[in-house]
């Protein structure tokens, strides 16, 4: 009875693109491990900043921050 509207400008990504992005956040968690891990042993002011842009990637990704 009644159809539902598509937006104007729904835009999708090619399907390989979405499956490189989904297999780039699932390698995402234990590259996280691993980067806290040697911030545990040996602290610098650049593996603190890599760990942090790693972890705000992967919480938006959780989040859905980008996906809509």
């Amino acid at each position: 009875m009644f159809r539902r509207r598509r937006s104007f400008r729904q835009f999708r990504w090619p399907r390989w693109f979405q499956r490189g992005i989904d297999v780039l956040y699932q390698i995402l968690l234990p590259l996280i491990i691993l980067q806290f891990l040697r911030i545990l042993f040996l602290p610098t002011t650049f593996d603190i900043i890599l760990l942090g842009a790693l972890v705000i990637l992967y919480l938006s990704h959780q989040m859905g921050w980008f996906s809509k």
